[in-house]
């Protein structure tokens, strides 16, 4: 949890003193200001509250959203609604604190419903923390910042490799019967492995690539990411960290 709070907290420091016009400023994310971003941000830790402390009410609360349209209008709309409140930091960063803490209370061996399958409360903390950090890119994206990539890329790495089959069921294509080796250099040159040593199919590259990747923040095209055999490359075409719609990501060479 302390991890899913520091991600929170830099991503506060890059919104904290924006004025109108920064918080009115354009994402990449199509027709999304920084507003939307951090409003989505709130909007889907309260979801996330919800789901570890009434599961029945979140999902008699996602049914019913879905019968007033597809899970990405919902989402849009969300945004859109939340990108107006005078509050909007101030109820983010409620809204985030309140998770963490509800997630720390929930016993160990209980699993939380979500979007995609259901998941415990540290792979909640990781799934969190991996959108905090994506949407993180958009805004950091949109005001021409730089991050210091950290070890706690770790994490939206470990569930990129996770998600391998979702991402396949997504796009309704068989995942491949044998697991894959992944290779990853962290931001502090430690090499970060999944998979066994021998395997065939194999994805290496800088950990922050791979995770730009998985959560579609850039084009495959813009990143180091080596692929070896045509099972791992096919993967790494759609690749999908996050639950909820893939959309069309981001175009090659839209970053420079």
């Amino acid at each position: 949890m302390n991890d899913l709070r520091a991600e929170g907290d830099e991503l506060d420091e890059l919104v904290r003193d924006l004025g109108p016009a920064g918080w009115a400023a354009p994402t990449p994310a199509t027709g999304w200001t920084i507003a939307h971003q951090v409003a989505h941000l709130a909007s889907t830790d309260e979801i996330a509250w919800r789901a570890a402390t009434d599961a029945d009410g979140f999902v008699a609360e996602v049914q019913r959203a879905l019968t007033e349209g597809s899970l990405q209008t919902q989402i849009d709309r969300s945004a859109a609604a939340g990108a107006t409140r005078p509050d909007l930091l101030a109820h983010w960063r409620e809204s985030r604190a309140r998770l963490a803490t509800a997630l720390q209370g929930v016993p160990r061996g209980v699993k939380l419903p979500w979007f995609g399958p259901p998941m415990s409360a540290t792979t909640m903390a990781t799934a969190r923390l991996m959108e905090t950090w994506a949407h993180g890119q958009d805004i950091a994206d949109a005001l021409g910042v730089t991050r210091v990539p950290t070890v706690r890329l770790r994490h939206v790495a470990h569930l990129g490799v996770r998600t391998r089959d979702f991402a396949y069921a997504g796009r309704s294509l068989p995942p491949p019967a044998e697991p894959f080796r992944v290779e990853l250099t962290g931001p502090d040159g430690e090499l970060w492995a999944w998979g066994p040593e021998d395997a065939v199919q194999r994805v290496s590259g800088p950990a922050l690539d791979f995770c730009l990747l998985v959560t579609q923040r850039r084009h495959r095209d813009d990143l180091a990411l080596l692929a070896e055999g045509a099972d791992a490359d096919r993967w790494l075409g759609f690749a999908q960290a996050f639950a909820g719609p893939s959309g069309n990501g981001r175009s090659a060479g839209q970053f420079g």
